[in-house]
């Protein structure tokens, strides 16, 4: 790879990675709020933050292929030449 490509692939790596600790984040300050926040907002803390990681997870996903797609693409021409 050249080395525009080369980091053109080093920020969207960061980005996946960044997306995935947030999801994760997210997933365990759901069950956090199960327990530490104060009974009216409980389970309302708890779905939003669930809900928001499964939007983020699905942004992932998409994210995810398009990248590998990407890399795919990329690493095709490199064998070529």
């Amino acid at each position: 790879m050249d080395e525009p490509t080369k980091l053109e692939w080093k920020w969207k790596f960061y980005k996946l990675a960044i997306l995935l600790n947030a999801i994760i984040l997210l997933v365990a300050l759901s069950i956090l709020a199960l327990f530490l926040v104060p009974d009216p907002y409980r389970l309302t803390g708890s779905i939003a933050a669930l809900l928001l990681a499964l939007l983020l997870a699905i942004r992932f996903r998409r994210n995810y292929r398009l990248t590998k797609a990407w890399l795919e693409e990329h690493a095709g021409k490199e064998k070529s030449t």
